[in-house]
């Protein structure tokens, strides 16, 4: 029984780091987003933060490699059903890059209130 459940752990790391790599080699948003969460981890831990300002500031930024990746989902989706311009495919897609966009302006929120509380 927990040798089964192990090998679905394994199982499950596998199809999430195969479909990690999938963003990664198909949408060059992903590396921006990994450029920008490196740069940001950097200042991270070399302004005076506490630990929980350090963890809230670099989980919004996994969070937002979260939404990529189900926007590229949303993506393949869309486009598997159909290649034909549809109103409805369009929306969907847009709304997958909404959710990106929604969840970068929250960590770009964080970002401004934690600087704002140095600099006060």
């Amino acid at each position: 029984m927990i040798l089964q459940q192990l090998e679905r752990i394994k199982q499950r790391a596998i199809w999430s780091w195969d479909g990690f790599v999938h963003v990664y080699r198909t949408e060059g948003s992903l590396m921006q987003w990994l450029v920008a969460n490196a740069a940001f981890a950097v200042l991270a831990f070399v302004l005076p933060l506490s630990a929980g300002e350090r963890g809230f500031l670099l989980m919004g930024g996994v969070i937002v490699l979260a939404a990529e990746c189900m926007n590229t989902a949303i993506e393949r989706v869309v486009d598997d059903i159909s290649t034909e311009h549809r109103d409805a495919a369009k929306q969907a897609k847009d709304c997958g890059s909404a959710a990106v966009a929604v969840t970068a302006v929250g960590v770009g929120i964080g970002w401004v209130c934690v600087i704002g509380g140095l600099i006060i």
